[in-house]
């Protein structure tokens, strides 16, 4: 008996200090979510404490709370309280984010909360559903992306455009990128969206308005499937609300929403192998070839120009031109590659050019040989070949050649020499002896003598100033690198005042900087790909950051208007830019 009372008096002990201890949680609604979602954190404690502080949220945008509840129970004569906070959180990036900790001060003692992690993803289709409003919101309110063409072949164009659905019940007032498509698997470029234009149109039957955001090329750069990641967007929303102002009118209120459009995936067929070329170089879509010189017939000693041009539309900056080739007699330089592609919805259009300075060394008739490219041509699905004529090319003066060159590399016999050709030796000459003159005490001798104490100081001084500019090492890494960064930025500088016109060539001037600098292709210029490349060269993440700041803004003036005065900032910030990665890399 005694050990039964005991035993019941120390589970009613222990009961009284399980009561006693102070347990404060953070609870979330969800461990993973996307970045178009919500998320439910109630900070619960089961003792009323005071001096509540919440986390800092970092990473996250506070949409509604703190809201507080207190609940009291009894149960089988056992009291037991409850107190929250809550609040509702929208993430404001992609990635790993942190639930920080929040106290609580409980009989002088404080108490917090364990960090919880949240993993935040791409946008997912559907979101929880809020309040009255951000329901509304949410039914009214819808971004597409148009695809069009899901199952292209590699390296064939295809348009993406993201459309923003709006009912005639909303009305919206602003909007914002915060999550943009990597597009890691394509080469991709915006087309410029001079104004945003309000059309009628339908979504899922209903009336709605739209308004084209964003118009993309891409070209996908691998075969299988591939993801295109959604755009999301937070807007602001003008909901009507149940209440009306004193002369009737309904009352509208403001809702920040966030919409994504939902990931699409693509099927991407590899190219055939049947009847693939042996020349072929990556080319897809439908081309003109042809090869041209400026002269025909000509001196030797004097330069020609030959021109590679391949035009049309299709993938024009995304393959390498044939190679020309040329007798031994013709002297051939690398060629300067010149571009006039435009990119609008049908994908590249244009010409690309390689221009060879040919200089011939011979007298004689030399022939340029037939060139072919071969290309993929997506109306039949079949290679086609395309084939230059023959050019010959007439010397007509100059040193002679015992035989016409055949073009493609037979040796040139030379004649043999004769006396006829050393006409032009004088064989006699007329020389005259030097007259004797006394050097040492004349006027030149003393005036030489004179001037060496002038010149040595001066070529001493000379020496030191050229010293000194040659160990300026950072000095001149500086000058250097802002020279370059003057030569690329030179054709927006010129187009200063002109929005569009400036910034498609600061976006270019930065693109063609690296591929100056870090010899990399057209095709591997995504952003992602840009800051691995930068990050592996070892410059720092705030020069990074910069740069990728710099081509948003370029993709982001497209479609907002931009004073002078912004665009002389764009300018010089781009300038620096170059000029510290100049002297990093």
């Amino acid at each position: 008996m005694k050990l039964k009372l005991i035993l019941i008096s120390f589970l009613v002990m222990t009961s009284g200090l399980l009561q006693a201890q102070v347990q404060f949680e953070a609870n979330v609604s969800k461990k993973k979510l996307g970045i178009n979602e919500r998320l439910r954190v109630d900070f619960e404690m089961n003792q009323d404490g005071d001096n509540f502080r919440p986390p800092s949220f970092n990473g996250w945008r506070v949409i509604g709370g703190p809201n507080q509840s207190v609940s009291r129970s009894i149960f089988n004569g056992k009291s037991s309280y409850s107190k929250t906070y809550t609040y509702f959180l929208q993430p404001e990036a992609r990635g790993n984010q942190t639930i920080g900790q929040a106290e609580i001060e409980v009989d002088g003692k404080i108490y917090k909360t364990s960090p919880v992690d949240i993993e935040v993803t791409a946008a997912v289709k559907e979101s929880e559903a809020g309040p009255n409003t951000d329901i509304v919101a949410s039914e009214n309110l819808h971004l597409v992306a148009e695809v069009s063409n899901t199952n292209p072949y590699l390296n064939e164009a295809i348009t993406v455009v993201y459309k923003l659905y709006v009912s005639p019940s909303i009305s919206v007032s602003n909007w914002r990128e915060i999550d943009n498509p990597k597009f890691s698997d394509f080469w991709s470029q915006n087309i410029d969206i001079r104004q945003l234009r309000v059309e009628n149109g339908e979504y899922q039957g209903q009336p709605y308005r739209y308004v084209v955001l964003r118009k993309t090329i891409l070209y996908p750069q691998k075969t299988g499937e591939l993801e295109i990641e959604p755009l999301a967007l937070s807007v602001s929303v003008d909901v009507p609300s149940e209440r009306r102002d004193i002369f009737g009118s309904r009352i509208y209120r403001t809702v920040e929403k966030t919409v994504a459009a939902g990931s699409r995936t693509i099927n991407v067929k590899p190219l055939p192998q049947e009847g693939r070329p042996a020349d072929f170089s990556g080319a897809v879509g439908d081309f003109d070839f042809e090869v041209t010189t400026s002269k025909k017939t000509l001196d030797a000693s004097e330069s020609f120009q030959a021109s590679v041009e391949i035009s049309g539309n299709g993938n024009l900056k995304l393959f390498d031109l044939p190679a020309l080739s040329v007798p031994p007699s013709l002297e051939k330089y690398e060629p300067e590659h010149s571009q006039n592609v435009n990119t609008t919805l049908n994908g590249m259009q244009g010409s690309i050019i390689d221009n060879y300075t040919i200089v011939p060394t011979r007298k004689g008739k030399y022939p340029i040989p037939e060139l072919s490219f071969s290309y993929f041509d997506l109306d039949s699905e079949t290679y086609k070949t395309l084939t230059s004529d023959e050019i010959l090319i007439d010397v007509e003066n100059g040193p002679a050649a015992g035989a016409v060159a055949t073009g493609r590399g037979t040796s040139v016999k030379r004649p043999v020499a004769s006396a006829e050709q050393f006409r032009y030796i004088k064989l006699e000459g007329n020389l005259k002896p030097l007259q004797q003159q006394q050097f040492f005490n004349s006027a030149p001798f003393w005036s030489l003598v004179g001037l060496s104490f002038v010149v040595i100081p001066v070529a001493i001084l000379f020496g030191k100033k050229r010293e000194e500019k040659a160990n300026d090492v950072t000095g001149n890494r500086r000058k250097k690198a802002d020279r370059l960064a003057r030569k690329y930025l030179s054709e927006a500088k010129k187009n200063l005042g002109d929005q569009a016109a400036f910034y498609v060539a600061l976006e270019r001037a930065m693109h063609n900087y690296l591929k100056a600098k870090l010899h990399i292709q057209t095709s591997e210029m995504s952003k992602d790909r840009i800051r691995e490349i930068l990050a592996e060269r070892g410059v720092d993440e705030a020069t990074i950051n910069d740069f990728i700041s710099l081509l948003e803004s370029c993709e982001f003036a497209r479609y907002t208007p931009a004073s002078t005065v912004t665009m002389k900032q764009d300018y010089e910030k781009a300038a620096n830019v170059i000029s510290t990665l100049d002297k990093q890399l």
